[in-house]
């Protein structure tokens, strides 16, 4: 990822092309309904067959982000605009994209965009959007937090864990507000930005540590039913934990540790336009399964789904490229500096794409 300033990230965006296609597998093998693959047939390859978890990716690289970009003060108003300026123009063209195509009651569908900044109901995979704005909102308290004591970052993502046990036995729908909303998304947030403030001491054992238990982990989760059919469903008051901690550290390690070989080149593309394939791949994903599924081949497990899916995934790259060029950059000439201090080679810089 490369900033106004001159800074470029590669490895990050090679994990935002990670995420981007953790999502697009599971949306092309499963839609949301276990068509055309069933779910929960591939324990062995559960970070696959339960894809999902690449929101949880992203959530976790969005606060090692800000991290690594806002050290020292910053403008948060204008922060708060640039943010708005990168996600808002695309957004709005899928939200009225998804209007004219699926809804017949305009008031009804304009009730439910504007109860999208407090709920997470944008269709489209605009729910992340609302749970990564809460962020923006928590986010100088957690900076103010770590610049004192990282540790106290941990202490609050106890409270997190505390919260959420509560309204568990209260009977609300922790699964629902786990996955949705800032309530179990904040530990990936916080544990991202924990991420890079112990960077250094992130050794390569740490992150293959992290690698191997996030890959047990989702296979023992695929195969105890996963994430529609959990058994024990208090455990999603600590999923976000462990993914933000294992994602936090793995990072971190990537971060100062890229591949460099000459055909990444196609990764870093596909991580640059992640935010636009993440949104517009609802419109094509699950009739391109179904429709490969029935007359081209059977699709009956992720592995015969997988190679479509790579295929499908190269063919956004290039829809991501023209809503880059279309919607979405003409916009930025628009942002505001709102750093206001640097710090040697890991300066502050705008954005030019966002974790999405």
């Amino acid at each position: 990822m490369k900033s106004s300033s001159g800074a470029y990230y590669p490895g990050l965006d090679h994990i935002r092309a990670v995420a981007a296609f953790l999502v697009f597998v599971w949306h092309f093998s499963h839609s949301t309904t276990g068509t055309p693959v069933p779910f929960n047939l591939s324990p062995e390859i559960g970070l696959l067959d339960e894809g999902h978890v690449g929101v949880a990716l992203f959530m976790t690289l969005s606060g090692y982000l800000f991290a690594k970009l806002i050290r020292g003060k910053v403008n948060y108003a204008a922060f708060l605009w640039n943010r708005a300026i990168r996600l808002l123009p695309l957004l709005m063209v899928v939200m009225a994209i998804v209007g004219l195509v699926e809804h017949r009651e305009p008031a009804s569908y304009l009730r439910l965009l504007i109860g999208g900044a407090l709920l997470p109901q944008l269709p489209n995979g605009g729910w992340s959007i609302t749970a990564e704005a809460h962020f923006y909102v928590l986010l100088p308290l957690l900076l103010w937090l770590a610049n004192r004591r990282v540790e106290w970052l941990l202490l609050a993502i106890g409270f997190a864990i505390i919260l959420r046990l509560g309204l568990f036995y209260a009977g609300f729908d922790l699964p629902n507000l786990a996955y949705k909303t800032i309530v179990g998304r904040f530990d990936q947030f916080t544990l991202g930005i924990a991420g890079f403030y112990v960077r250094d001491r992130i050794s390569g054992k740490a992150a293959l540590a992290a690698l191997v238990s996030l890959l047990a982990f989702y296979s023992a989760f695929d195969f105890a039913g996963g994430y529609y059919n959990l058994r024990l469903p208090i455990l999603w008051a600590f999923i976000s934990t462990i993914e933000g901690a294992c994602f936090g550290i793995l990072i971190a390690w990537y971060d100062r540790h890229p591949l460099t070989n000459s055909w990444t080149w196609i990764v870093r593309k596909a991580g640059e336009y992640s935010y636009s394939i993440y949104l517009l791949h609802f419109f094509v994903v699950f009739s391109a399964a179904g429709w490969i599924n029935r007359n081209v081949m059977n699709l009956p497990t992720v592995y015969h789904a997988l190679p479509w899916a790579i295929l499908l995934f190269l063919c956004m790259i290039g829809v991501g490229h023209v809503s880059w060029k279309l919607v979405e950059q003409p916009f930025l000439r628009l942002r505001k500096p709102y750093t206001l201090t640097q710090h040697g080679d890991d300066r502050p810089a705008r954005l030019r794409t966002i974790p999405q």
